[in-house]
């Protein structure tokens, strides 16, 4: 295996050391996964120092470089961290979903700051490691659901923490994803690897299986052992707004009805069920997930049907009644709350008419200067970003028993606290996989 010599052990237990960088100092910021949403997110910290780069692709690698001249290329993170230990303040995390944890997990332990992309983990158990390490290790931390930055998804907390729309029992949210293929067996046929690919680092701690370019560059999304599907692709912006708003903890139980799974991708479309109790003094609430082209039915999304279908389109004519691709929406006994979007940037209380004098509650929750500006102040001894993994991490570990349900192919009861099924113990294995040797968490 590539770098199989590197000091994992060694570097992992070494006393971290946080360097406390002032506000009007440059962080030093190592990017792992250069190409791809990384490239935005490093143009976005582009006011640090960006000076390390690493990517399994040398193009990218190359392309990033010559955006980046000052930056040390890497194709390997754990060699890159074990060198530049010193010289890293920070590190973003832009992989595909599989060395989110492994990467992330490692740059903590050595104190380092991280922003790491949405879905946190490939995991139940690495989300609730994230969560346990970011603690451990009291470093500023980020998850890339740019979202919880608007403060329109801010404001719809409020709304429904005032009780505006009442008690809440039932919350719908439906994505146009998967935009990549899905439901597919795994290819017979085994090309060459690309010479700009280094594919043993790009399956990193996944099994080994022959290269293919139905996995790498972006339709690993739909296959399990590298992504999470149209659920943990999407979920983490969609449902961060109603997880927020109605406190929801650990689910009693999942469900899922799909399309058909074959153990390799994700299904093409899916319908999850999660129980969450009550909680807080807060109902119990139903919450359903859709993808795929599945969305709620007309009894439930009637409101917003009906909203819809009185407004007009640029061209001024009448939008015909149907509900836009992605979307959420919470019924409460006094009303709904539904977001036409992923991030929860914009909402709407129906029926309108009901809430024609609505002024809204007053402001509890600080509104973003921005959300990498979020992150950058926390690493300079800020307050924590709005989505740091204390609560990043417990959103994905809920989100990802979806996951889990979708490969049982059964309901599942869930005790959270002790992270485990109460009548499927065979789901452990779905709850927390095996890694090869070297890239171990």
């Amino acid at each position: 295996m590539a770098a199989a010599g590197l000091t994992l052990a060694g570097s992992l237990n070494a006393a971290p050391k946080v360097r406390r960088i002032s506000p009007n100092e440059k962080m030093n910021v190592a990017v792992i996964g250069a190409g791809g949403k990384g490239s935005s997110d490093t143009d976005s910290v582009a006011s640090e120092n960006i000076v390390a780069l690493c990517d399994i692709d040398d193009n990218v690698l190359n392309a990033r470089g010559q955006k980046y001249p000052g930056a040390k290329k890497y194709n390997d993170y754990r060699k890159m961290l074990d060198e530049m230990n010193k010289e890293i303040d920070a590190v973003i995390v832009a992989t595909p979903d599989h060395h989110h944890a492994p990467a992330s997990i490692r740059a903590m332990r050595l104190g380092k700051h991280v922003y790491c992309q949405k879905p946190l983990t490939h995991s139940v158990y690495e989300a609730r490691l994230m969560r346990d390490t970011a603690r451990k290790y009291k470093v500023a931390t980020q998850m890339g659901n740019q979202g919880s930055a608007e403060s329109g998804l801010r404001k719809a907390i409020e709304v429904v923490q005032a009780g505006a729309i009442g008690n809440v029992r039932q919350v719908h949210v439906w994505s146009n994803r998967p935009i990549w293929p899905q439901g597919m067996a795994r290819p017979k046929d085994t090309p060459p690897v690309p010479s700009n690919i280094h594919w043993d680092l790009f399956l990193g701690p996944a099994p080994e299986r022959p290269y293919h370019p139905d996995y790498q560059p972006f339709k690993w999304r739909g296959w399990v052992d590298y992504g999470t599907g149209a659920l943990g692709d999407m979920a983490c912006h969609t449902a961060n707004m109603p997880f927020r708003a109605l406190k929801l903890g650990y689910p009693t139980s999942i469900e899922a009805e799909t399309s058909g799974f074959n153990g390799e991708s994700y299904p093409k479309s899916s319908t999850i069920r999660f129980e969450f109790p009550a909680r807080e003094g807060l109902a119990p609430v139903s919450f359903f997930w859709y993808d795929g082209g599945r969305t709620p039915n007309d009894d439930i999304a009637g409101e917003v049907l009906t909203r819809i279908e009185g407004q007009k389109d640029k061209e001024g004519k009448p939008m015909a009644r149907k509900l836009p691709g992605s979307g959420c929406l919470l019924i409460g006994d006094k009303g709904h709350l539904f977001s036409p979007d992923d991030y929860g940037a914009k909402f709407f209380l129906l029926p309108e008419k009901s809430f024609v004098d609505f002024k809204g509650p007053d402001q509890t929750i600080p509104r973003s200067p921005g959300h990498y500006k979020e992150w950058i102040e926390a690493c300079k001894g800020g307050k924590p970003a709005f989505s740091n993994f204390d609560i990043a991490a417990y959103l994905t570990e809920i989100i990802l028993l979806g996951c889990v349900a979708i490969r049982a192919g059964k309901r599942v009861e869930w005790d959270g606290p002790k992270m485990k099924s109460k009548n499927a113990p065979e789901v452990a294995q779905f709850v927390k996989r095996k890694y090869r040797k070297g890239w171990e968490v």
